[in-house]
């Protein structure tokens, strides 16, 4: 991939001319030329939506030629949290005043007090981009509703960021914020999982619920494990077991090691599967409470 003003710094007019209208180099934006054998899919005038996503963000910031940041849908795929297909469009962050506009799979958003250097911009994977907090609270609305928890879960279980940094970067007009608002809240209150949320919300909260600490850190002996749900006065561990993990034998052979430990200082582990969860809250939410009931007698 080449800009126009780079490759007359060791080209002639004419050489760019040739290698152009012969179909080896392609425009794929303004000035913008890249190797023909890098577009895959079915010809079109489209021709960034047939480049790879990384040539694509790569030609979408030669364009903007050191003005702009890759920011939201395109950010989170540079940070591994959601890889972004194909054809999907590059989203770059600019100052406001820019001469750069929108285009067809370019979308730009002009940003008052905002410039492609730190404290806004950070280098990922050798491009710039926005800071994390800001892309995924700008992907929120614009992600499908089912796809839209995943990324922000992940980025805080992996410690990439903390929920109140995700609320120091909540826009106040944002689409959906209602909604992110209530997540960070879940996060921050220690759910690590959309199963979680699920049972904080419908089963694990409300009336005769005793407040139950989340990712609770145990150490016996040299191993330290972390609770799911705990009940300090009962010392009643809850653990709720994703989908992912029924009927695992290597897993089912891992947690009854756990249990065995956590028994060895008194704490009893209760399990409930997703399918139970999901589908009898409210005898999950009984049996949870007689269980509490019958520790505290």
């Amino acid at each position: 991939m080449v800009t126009r003003a780079r490759a007359l710094e060791v080209l002639p007019p004419w050489a760019l001319r040739r290698a152009y209208r012969s179909g080896w180099l392609r425009r794929v934006l303004p000035a913008v030329y890249v190797d023909a054998s890098l577009l895959a899919g079915p010809d079109s005038t489209n021709l960034l939506a047939r480049a790879t996503p990384e040539v694509a963000r790569r030609a979408a910031l030669a364009y903007a030629d050191g003005r702009a940041a890759l920011s939201a849908l395109t950010a989170l795929d540079v940070y591994g949290l959601r890889p972004q297909p194909a054809g999907e469009p590059v989203y770059l962050d600019m100052p406001a005043g820019t001469g750069l506009r929108s285009r067809e799979s370019l979308v730009v958003r002009h940003r008052t007090a905002f410039a492609a250097e730190p404290p806004h911009v950070v280098v990922r994977r050798g491009v710039p981009v926005v800071r994390l907090e800001e892309a995924l609270v700008r992907s929120w609305s614009l992600l499908p509703e089912e796809g839209r928890i995943g990324p922000v879960v992940r980025a805080v279980n992996d410690r990439m960021t903390t929920a109140y940094r995700l609320r120091v970067a909540l826009a106040p007009k944002l689409t959906g914020r209602a909604a992110l608002s209530v997540l960070i809240d879940r996060l921050d209150a220690g759910c690590r999982s959309p199963l979680e949320i699920w049972g904080h919300d419908r089963v694990f909260t409300g009336p005769g619920m005793p407040a139950l600490r989340r990712q609770v850190r145990v150490r016996v002996g040299k191993r330290t494990m972390y609770l799911d749900l705990f009940a300090e006065q009962e010392r009643v561990n809850i653990e709720v077991d994703g989908a992912a993990s029924h009927g695992d034998p290597r897993q089912r052979e891992i947690d009854l090691r756990r249990d065995a430990l956590l028994a060895t200082v008194g704490i009893l582990v209760v399990r409930f599967s997703h399918r139970r969860l999901v589908r009898e809250p409210d005898e999950v939410r009984r049996e949870t409470l007689a269980i509490l009931a019958r520790r505290r007698s």
